[in-house]
């Protein structure tokens, strides 16, 4: 082989862009940390819709029953026949009366301790846990209550429930607001970093317009490479919240740090696209941004 044969052998042409950037570091640690945080926002609106669910579900399977005693009757009397009546009723599971002294626990947080309070009319309650297959409706046991002659006023939770699933639909909402912005946020990065990297290789890309290159070819350069790096630090920030949300797990024993925000192992598995997700954001953006430049530069 000859000199020249072999010259020709080690040179290799080098790259448009250079394989690393003084830049590179900060980019990947900001959109690393816009995916931590979207991350994060998944397991939080997962772990409070699974609490709220749970919350609906335990209303709905649950009702009381406020016992008004009539004239001839004790109001012990009066909520032992409710509960009487109620447990003959289809869709009932079971129908307890409440005693006086956990009626009065129950309004103790807003009339304090009444317990010394003989003549205070306190209404006596009736616990009633409904068939989780059929329950019974609150019309139906109000009818059954009437039937039997018993002043009572059936409450099924239905206003909690709807006030729950109103608070879950807001979280639900405020989580794609945050996945949202936080999208717009690594668009916009990668869109600058695009736009800087084009203006210090602007004689580079007047060269290659003059050698025939396409638009296209150029732009996708730039697509390549920010996909590339947006989802290593995708791959990064979802690490760091996978980490974050097994710590929660195991701090709080089955249940997760706290019984109001249950975390299961499964949740960690919604951090998984986002690597995925934020090669396709950064693609998205350097492919529009850089085409958009190029038509100007030419």
């Amino acid at each position: 082989m000859s000199e020249t044969d072999a010259f020709v052998a080690r040179w290799r042409p080098s790259s448009f862009l250079p394989a690393a950037d003084s830049r590179d570091g900060a980019l990947t640690f900001v959109i690393a940390v816009l995916c931590f945080l979207a991350c994060l926002t998944a397991l939080g609106v997962i772990a409070s819709d699974r609490a709220a669910r749970g919350w609906s579900d335990q209303l709905t399977r649950q009702a009381t029953i406020i016992v008004r005693p009539k004239a001839n009757e004790t109001p012990d009397s009066a909520a032992a026949r409710a509960a009487e009546t109620l447990a003959g009723v289809k869709g009932v599971s079971e129908a307890r009366a409440l005693e006086k002294e956990k009626v009065e626990a129950m309004v103790a947080p807003w009339l304090g301790d009444i317990s010394d309070l003989d003549d205070l009319p306190v209404p006596r309650l009736v616990a009633v846990d409904l068939d989780p297959n059929g329950p019974a409706t609150a019309a139906d046991m109000d009818a059954a209550l009437k039937a039997q002659g018993v002043d009572g006023i059936v409450d099924d939770h239905s206003i909690w429930t709807a006030d729950i699933a109103r608070a879950a639909g807001m979280v639900r909402w405020f989580g794609a607001a945050v996945f949202g912005l936080i999208a717009a946020a690594a668009g916009a990065v990668v869109a600058f970093a695009t736009k800087a990297g084009l203006q210090a290789r602007r004689d580079v890309v007047e060269v290659l317009h003059l050698s025939g290159a396409d638009d296209h070819f150029i732009a996708r350069l730039f697509q390549l490479r920010f996909a590339r790096m947006a989802a290593v630090a995708g791959l990064f920030g979802a690490a760091g919240a996978a980490i974050i949300g097994a710590g929660l797990r195991l701090a709080g024993g089955e249940g997760g740090l706290t019984p109001v925000l249950p975390i299961t192992w499964t949740d960690l598995l919604a951090v998984a696209p986002c690597p995925v997700l934020a090669a396709l954001v950064a693609a998205i953006a350097a492919r529009l941004t850089a085409e958009g430049l190029i038509r100007d530069m030419a």
